[in-house]
């Protein structure tokens, strides 16, 4: 018999640690008190059954027909996975089922009404909620329902940080950085660790939406930053009253698309994926609007900030912003680029 857990996947990738994990995330959380307990992503939770090979093979047979019925229908209706990418999926939920160990019967599970494969597919449940994770960067973050799954454009928030404000401003590591809007807690985490490699700088995250700060603290004990990354529970600048103009970064992957397009997107974001962390107005521009007028009064004199945006129009609506809003306020105003070569971001440094 094979040891299983149940629609344990971890997206076919080893993480790099497995620290033992505690249930208490109250030592980097500094908010009113959370009743929101994270959930525990399926690669560090305990196995639950075993199966038989034949009963495995059995049920990889159904399943894998189930995705291939699928076709490129998603893909002509919003753009969504084809059938090659769920047998892919397929492929790695397989991996993680034969490495763990326990018992039960496997084939009544998978085929009950709560299976996985069939919420993926029928639900378009995203892949990374069905597996409670997200690979990001050298990063394995749990994520799950409510939080905002972290994509690969915004790593480039990190390599900015590096390549841009600490090189040009090497004190800039020692300071207080900011990630508004942290959701699974990616961009603090991930600039914690670089500022780590040239000092001894900070970082607050912080979210309004309850899940989300929950979750953001699990991520950061994970990696074993409670003394560097505080989480904070609250709408963009407003917990952060008591470091006004002393912040030395301001990061920020806000919501950016127009309300009138939420209705169009795929399906596996649409409909699963927080609104709250989607819809950024009419124009979807407002809060980063918001995250401009906050970064002048917020930033000390050289701070940083670097926003991710909708695409070029949203970029060059800021900048026209910023010179014609904000004269004085800032300085080396840039729009870069993403990996696929779209205008994504705009930073810049506090005059």
């Amino acid at each position: 018999m094979m040891k299983l857990r149940l629609s344990g996947l971890r997206c076919g990738v080893c993480a790099n640690f497995r620290r033992p994990i505690s249930h208490c995330y109250s030592n980097s959380i500094s908010s009113s008190s959370i009743e929101v307990k994270p959930k525990i992503p399926l690669y560090l939770r305990p196995p639950s059954f075993s199966a038989s090979l034949s009963e495995l093979t059995q049920w990889h047979k159904w399943a894998k027909n189930l995705a291939s019925s699928v076709g490129s229908s998603f893909v002509h209706l919003d753009n969504g996975p084809d059938s090659t990418l769920l047998r892919r999926e397929l492929n790695w939920l397989l991996q993680d089922l034969l490495e763990i160990q326990n018992h039960s019967v496997m084939l009544s599970q998978l085929e009950s009404g709560n299976n996985e494969n069939v919420d993926r597919i029928e639900e378009r449940r995203p892949f990374q909620y069905v597996v409670g994770c997200e690979h990001w960067r050298d990063l394995v973050l749990s994520v799950q329902e409510g939080v905002l799954i972290p994509r690969p454009e915004t790593e480039m928030i990190i390599d900015l940080v590096e390549d841009v404000a600490l090189n040009n401003s090497p004190d800039l590591a020692q300071g207080l950085w900011v990630d508004l809007g942290t959701g699974s807690g990616a961009i603090a985490i991930a600039t914690a660790r670089t500022l780590a490699t040239h000092a001894h700088g900070r970082v607050i995250a912080t979210d309004l939406s309850p899940v989300a700060v929950a979750v953001a603290a699990f991520n950061v004990q994970r990696y074993g930053l409670e003394d560097v990354v505080e989480v904070r529970k609250g709408s963009w600048f407003e917990p952060l009253k008591d470091v006004q103009g002393k912040l030395a970064g301001v990061l920020s992957n806000p919501p950016y698309i127009p309300s009138g397009d939420i209705s169009g997107l795929q399906a596996e974001v649409g409909q699963h994926e927080p609104k709250l962390a989607l819809d950024g107005g009419s124009s979807g521009t407002n809060d980063l609007l918001h995250l401009i007028d906050g970064a002048a009064s917020m930033l000390k004199p050289g701070g940083y900030f670097a926003f991710e945006t909708n695409g070029e129009h949203q970029c060059k609506f800021l900048v026209d912003y910023i010179e014609n809003d904000k004269p004085g306020s800032f300085c080396n105003i840039n729009i870069v680029s993403d990996f696929a070569g779209i205008q994504r971001f705009v930073m810049g440094f506090r005059q």
